[in-house]
């Protein structure tokens, strides 16, 4: 029995359909760098995850949860700010064409695994303000609402050795 081209046309389409199934985990990834910045720099930066670093730092995050953030340096006010997760551009394309093409199931991916999303500010530029004594002892922030506790953070920061 002989294909007709409308059949190859179908099967052409299922099988693009399949291998393009979450695009954008795979072109974009689930995670994105977040670069944080301070002026003056050399503060401490503390996230909702339970992440520390210090000013200029960069931070590798999932692109599917918010995160708050808090700055300290003594002689300086405390600031916080949050860091959205939001569709992005790139990633809202890519999920469009995962619906045209017929990848459902690349849409499911990848809105499960966030690679749609961007982190919103990026890079996140803070200018302290003098303040006497000012912050003197740094302090996770609570996490925001859909953001990682540290327990999850620490979870899914530890991967197996590599064999």
């Amino acid at each position: 029995m002989p294909l007709s081209p409308r059949r190859i046309a179908l099967a052409a389409v299922v099988v693009l359909a399949l291998c393009l199934g979450g695009c954008a985990t795979f072109i974009r990834g689930s995670t994105q760098s977040l670069t944080v910045d301070s002026l003056p720099g050399g503060a401490t930066v503390s996230l909702s995850n339970g992440e520390r670093c210090a000013t200029p730092c960069v931070l590798k995050l999932k692109r599917k949860h918010p995160v708050a953030v808090e700055l300290c340096k003594p002689g300086y006010r405390q600031a916080q700010t949050l860091v959205r997760s939001e569709l992005g551009s790139a990633g809202a394309v890519r999920m469009a064409g995962n619906a045209l093409i017929g990848g459902l199931i690349g849409v499911g991916v990848d809105a499960a695994s966030g690679a749609a999303k961007d982190l919103s500010p990026n890079v996140l530029a803070v200018l302290l303000v003098e303040e006497t004594p000012g912050c003197t002892t740094p302090r996770f922030p609570p996490v925001p609402e859909n953001g990682q506790t540290p327990e999850d953070y620490a979870r899914t920061k530890k991967k197996p050795p590599a064999k």
